[in-house]
């Protein structure tokens, strides 16, 4: 099964969250995904058995304890493939920290200045206002 079949499904997807703090017992996981999404005991443990075998997860025997542990490749495909895709986010997200940047700098000038916003407005306003009041043929040449 590929990776992206396995991922496709948000209890699948919570369960590898859950993994990505460590390895946990299939016990512990089905108590959180039965109070998360309410779901059976057998139900969870296809979800394990579906992650298992697309390789995005691992598990080994201690004692009667089943210990489930992500799988790191198979996640290194999906984000090898993810990555001709990044530049899309990646670009906008570079902008939105521009734009907080500019706004914080704004901010911080506002203080500075005396007033803050509605200072700056005004006096801001000033200089177009005086533009608009000039009539035509105080701006013809």
């Amino acid at each position: 099964m590929h990776a992206f079949d396995a991922l496709g499904d948000p209890v699948r997807r919570r369960i590898l969250e859950l993994l990505s703090q460590g390895e946990q017992t299939s016990g512990a996981l089905t108590s959180v995904i039965r109070a998360e999404f309410g779901i059976s005991q057998p139900a969870v443990s296809q979800h394990l058995r579906v992650l298992r075998d697309s390789g995005l997860t691992s598990v080994r025997a201690e004692g009667t304890r089943r210990l489930y542990a992500v799988e790191p490749e198979p996640l290194r495909e999906v984000d090898a493939w993810l990555e001709r895709f990044r530049g899309f986010w990646e670009q906008r997200l570079d902008a939105l920290g521009t734009e907080l940047a500019r706004g914080k700098r704004e901010r911080r000038l506002g203080r500075r200045h005396g007033g803050g916003a509605a200072h700056h407005a005004a006096h801001h306003a000033a200089p177009h206002a005086a533009q608009d009041e000039r009539t035509d043929e105080e701006e013809r040449p």
